[in-house]
């Protein structure tokens, strides 16, 4: 039996922005160390200044930062540690854009994200396609049975194809007989959904809808060009890692595993017998992937662990540190290499990997993923977007503007008709109101 009173089609989806007048968006990224909020203006851009799925200028007037409690990689553990962190995040971006918000675009990386591949071919209706027709093999597409206990996020067209010609854009008004679509359906459980949105609304704040991490950090660190040719995104947060791989410039598949830095530095507090906040220094200021590139000889004074706060500091290797970090990464970036080949989409991938995330700015990380990975890497920084201090361009901030830059996206998804647009939980909850607040804002 499903937590929802009636079957679930799926969750509630941006509309497109207006292309005629300036909105006001905001944003919500819940990881676990650190939660951000962002206000930002849509203002469309003239016609001569479009580009692929850029539509509009993005400008950040609000920005908020918490530190992130009652969350574990991306599950709520605690209902009022959450909306705390919550509301006193949204409270600072709300003061810094001197205005008061209601509803969020909140990422999701909880839930144990699966994609699956939906497909569908059916009969023309005369002689050229119709919008019928393509709305008719879409929602047949749609239908790709999920196991019970699941939503679907997304579902992105990824190709469509007339009389076995793929890579077609448009089909509509082409002549042919059979039009065939393939859709990206990438789905979550349900329970861990439910529970990051009771927490968001004991903070008296709804949700516009959930975008999955792995796709908003592919949004904002892939260029065009990588996203057309094929790449893949990996967001290396606190509490886990997720996977988005792009080709033709359509997201085609997600993954995440359960680690992350916060992993890493409670090896450095075990391993040294520290406090996790000294150990996530240590990590932060003298950690690296790398121990071939460490000197024995070089030492950095730590504090052990112990109750008095008297005892005498005690150096430490910084090779030491490197060795203890190292199993770590390579355990991280081997499942990761893993779920890349399982994915079946190595040869579109090539040797294209972009390396983002708060964790992903460790010392040698970017070498280390190289080895493994066997792929060329690069470290990637959240782009798209102005009004950003220099301190909020980092990847650590890759998701939060992801999300920003979502809605001028949400419209190549695909909305099954016949399907609930009112939020997918409890018709008791505020969610509800999202319809009709979408409806008059754009």
């Amino acid at each position: 039996m499903t937590l929802f009173s009636k079957p679930v089609d799926q969750l509630p989806r941006m509309k497109k922005p207006s292309d005629r007048r300036p909105r006001t968006i905001s944003v919500l990224d819940i990881g676990s160390s650190k939660v951000t909020c962002l206000i930002a203006k849509l203002k469309p851009r003239p016609e001569s200044e479009i580009l692929p799925g850029r539509t509009h200028v993005v400008e950040v007037i609000g920005i908020g930062h918490q530190r992130s409690r009652g969350v574990k990689s991306g599950v709520v553990v605690d209902l009022e540690a959450a909306e705390k962190s919550i509301r006193y995040c949204v409270d600072a971006a709300e003061r810094m854009a001197g205005l008061t918000i209601e509803s969020l675009i909140v990422s999701v990386c909880a839930g144990r994200l699966k994609s699956l591949r939906g497909s569908a071919r059916a009969q023309v209706e005369g002689t050229e396609v119709s919008e019928l027709d393509l709305k008719r093999v879409l929602n047949q597409a749609a239908r790709t049975p999920m196991r019970e206990g699941r939503v679907a996020l997304h579902r992105v067209p990824f190709d469509l194809m007339l009389d076995n010609e793929t890579g077609l854009e448009n089909p509509v008004g082409m002549t042919g007989a059979e039009l065939g679509a393939e859709l990206h359906i990438l789905s979550a459980e349900e329970t861990p959904l439910r529970n990051l949105e009771a927490a968001i609304n004991r903070a008296h704040l709804v949700v516009e809808a959930f975008v999955a991490t792995p796709y908003a950090s592919g949004l904002s660190t892939l260029v065009d060009d990588e996203a057309k040719m094929g790449s893949a995104c990996i967001d290396m947060g606190a509490g886990s890692t997720t996977i988005s791989i792009f080709q033709n410039g359509h997201f085609a598949y997600a993954d995440a595993v359960a680690l992350g830095g916060h992993h890493i530095t409670m090896d450095l507090a075990r391993g040294l017998s520290i406090r996790p906040e000294q150990a996530e220094r240590l990590k932060v200021m003298h950690g690296n992937a790398l121990p071939s590139m460490m000197a024995d000889g070089d030492t950095v004074s730590v504090e052990p662990l112990g109750d008095e706060g008297n005892e005498a500091t005690i150096q430490v290797s910084r090779s030491l540190i490197a060795r203890i970090i190292r199993p770590r990464v390579e355990e991280t970036l081997e499942l990761i290499r893993d779920r890349l080949n399982q994915s079946n989409l190595g040869h579109v991938i090539g040797k294209r990997v972009v390396l983002t995330g708060g964790a992903s700015q460790l010392a040698g990380l970017n070498d280390a993923a190289r080895q493994i990975l066997n792929r060329n890497v690069r470290l990637g920084r959240p782009v798209g977007v102005a009004g950003l201090a220099a301190a909020n361009k980092s990847p650590a901030f890759a998701t939060s503007v992801g999300l920003l830059i979502y809605p001028q996206v949400a419209m190549l998804e695909h909305v099954p008709e016949h399907s609930a647009l009112d939020f997918a939980f409890d018709r008791r909850t505020r969610v509800g109101r999202f319809g009709s607040w979408l409806r008059q804002s754009f």
